[in-house]
């Protein structure tokens, strides 16, 4: 039996049939809801326009409250959320999971090579934020102080690694999945993404002996994931010493 499970659909609805307390981690990076903030691709005469538009599906609101119960009622008391989003959106995942959960924490993951700014008119995009959530008793592997810091330092995800098509515009670096997994899970544990994309998560939940759930909507993406998982090997390790975890 394959250690994973890919489903095509609305995760918003087939996440009603996950069994109670079935899940030990769920990984996933929805949408940010930054479709409002785009001014559109930048045209250069020199080159080919660079990408400074959205996905579609980013144009659909995502609102953190709507995934509360669920994920609430489908999390093991010993598991834990870590969802990537943006500064627009923390406050919004905030005020909906504190109250629930005993600990609400974010960590930061700096893109040591984020896209250039042309116009130099503001910051580089050069961090993204992941929540974190949790109850007590959850599985945390501790290990040094220094690895325990909140703060992720690693390339976006580049080379052999990026697909090409389809091409997925957030597409996440397996070894800084791979690193998250690793804090809060062990081997044998579920890890379900509701918003698989290309299936990244998978992979690196697969590497590390994990089994997986994904859900992902958009046709292309899931063929992506379907291959991209099918020629995973097992029992392998990551190593993430490439990873600089700093205060």
């Amino acid at each position: 039996m394959l250690p994973y499970t890919l489903v095509a659909g609305d995760s918003s609805q087939l996440i009603k049939d996950f069994a109670d307390h079935s899940v030990d981690l769920i990984l996933t990076d929805p949408p940010y809801n930054l479709g409002r903030y785009s001014t559109g691709n930048i045209k250069m005469s020199w080159r080919k326009d660079f990408n400074n538009d959205v996905a579609s599906w980013d144009s659909v609101v995502f609102d953190p409250a709507e995934w509360l119960e669920d994920f609430a009622r489908i999390l093991k008391p010993t598991g834990t959320i870590f969802a990537f989003t943006s500064y627009n959106m923390l406050g919004q995942w905030h005020q909906v999971f504190d109250p629930v959960f005993d600990t609400f924490q974010f960590m930061v993951w700096h893109k040591k090579n984020p896209p250039p700014k042309v116009r130099k008119a503001g910051f580089l995009n050069s961090c993204e934020l992941i929540v974190c959530i949790w109850n007590k008793g959850h599985v945390w592997n501790f290990t040094r102080q220094k690895d325990m810091h909140n703060f992720i330092e690693s390339p976006i995800c580049m080379g052999r690694e990026r697909l090409k098509n389809p091409v997925h515009p957030t597409q996440k670096p397996v070894k800084v999945l791979s690193h998250l997994i690793q804090l809060a899970t062990r081997p044998g544990d579920l890890v379900f993404d509701p918003f698989m994309g290309v299936g990244s998560t998978g992979v690196a939940a697969l590497q590390l002996d994990r089994r997986f759930t994904g859900i992902e909507i958009d046709p292309l993406y899931f063929a992506a994931a379907e291959q991209r998982l099918a020629t995973v090997k097992t029992n392998l390790t990551i190593d993430i010493s490439e990873i600089d975890n700093r205060a």
